[in-house]
């Protein structure tokens, strides 16, 4: 955990989030600037500076997100949808807690 991450904060109950799904591992909420009808991000409980920073220790856990992201986009109502992770400060990287984006809905152009 670092005491000054956001996601951090949302893992332990801190700030608030509307949580669509949490286990021993992960949790993912609806992101509070959406940029499509759905938009949510999955979260490792684990502070994990960004994909950048993932060594092979990280393997599992990163098979775990990407495998949650259909199975929480169907339960969202997606037939289809699209997953994004921003990696560092020139790749759009906000937070510096790693985190998939997975987004969907509606017709119109996703804007990431």
């Amino acid at each position: 955990m670092s005491d000054d991450c956001i996601f951090c904060k949302i893992v332990n109950g801190t700030i608030p989030a509307k949580k669509i799904y949490e286990d021993e591992d992960v949790i993912a909420f609806n992101d509070i600037n959406p940029s499509a009808r759905v938009h949510f991000l999955i979260v490792p409980k684990l502070h994990i500076e960004s994909l950048a920073s993932c060594e092979a220790q990280h393997q599992a856990l990163l098979g775990k997100m990407l495998l949650l992201a259909p199975k929480l986009a169907k339960e969202q109502g997606l037939a289809g949808f699209k997953t994004l992770i921003n990696t560092g400060k020139d790749g759009g990287q906000l937070v510096f807690h790693i985190h998939i984006h997975v987004l969907g809905g509606g017709n119109a152009p996703l804007k990431v």
